[in-house]
């Protein structure tokens, strides 16, 4: 199976380095690659007023020279493009930024599907990220996935009951139990822990999932 993926970098040793990593992915994919070093030639590739090609993935470094002429500033304005002239394209931004609003904004912005902090990320968790990215979940690098979850939480988006249900659980409780604990309905837990994995940047996962993640986040 062939995937077309886009590399947005302008410099053209990561892009071959990308390449050379990327061609050992996991899933057994034959890649095209495509790429690009600027907003404006970026813009040509992706564009439908241009574009030919249905790219599967489009890779984009966050800062790039701009494209002013079509208000197109750095990768994060290329991903929203993307979602608009092609949008079964997977998106992943990786980017030098670790500050934890940039990254949210970037995050609340663009939407895309991963976000690697260049910090973070060495040849294997990039194979991983395509791994998860093209099976559908979302990836996000270390400090990303910590930004985005301390922004949520400081907007407190957990209130009394997604603690209340957090805490049973790391006493054991399963979902009959925290439902008749806490006097809601056993449908409305399991939405509840849907929101808390969201929340926590679990695609995927168990209750231990969520439990590690709470307490890298010392809130058990």
């Amino acid at each position: 199976m062939t995937k077309k993926i886009l590399i947005v970098e302008d410099h053209p040793s990561m892009i071959t380095a990308y390449q050379t990593i990327l061609s050992h992915n996991r899933l057994g994919h034959d890649l095209e690659f495509y790429s690009a070093s600027n907003c404006e030639s970026a813009y040509e590739c992706i564009s439908n007023e241009i574009n030919t090609i249905s790219f599967d993935l489009v890779m984009l470094d966050y800062s790039l020279p701009p494209f002013p002429d079509k208000n197109i500033f750095n990768g994060g304005d290329l991903a929203v493009l993307v979602h608009k002239y092609i949008p079964l394209a997977k998106t992943l931004i990786i980017t030098s930024h670790f500050e934890s609003v940039i990254l949210y904004n970037i995050y609340q912005k663009t939407k895309v599907n991963g976000i690697l902090v260049k910090t973070d990320f060495d040849d294997e968790e990039l194979l991983l990220a395509y791994d998860k990215i093209m099976a559908g979940e979302n990836y996000f690098s270390k400090t990303a996935k910590k930004a985005k979850t301390d922004r949520l939480l400081a907007e407190g988006h957990f209130d009394t009951i997604d603690r209340q249900i957090i805490t049973l659980i790391s006493n054991g409780c399963q979902i009959k139990t925290i439902a008749s604990t806490i006097k809601v309905s056993e449908d409305t837990v399991k939405k509840r822990k849907s929101k808390i994995k969201d929340i926590l940047g679990i695609d995927k996962g168990n209750d231990e999932d969520i439990l590690r993640e709470c307490r890298i986040l010392r809130m058990i």
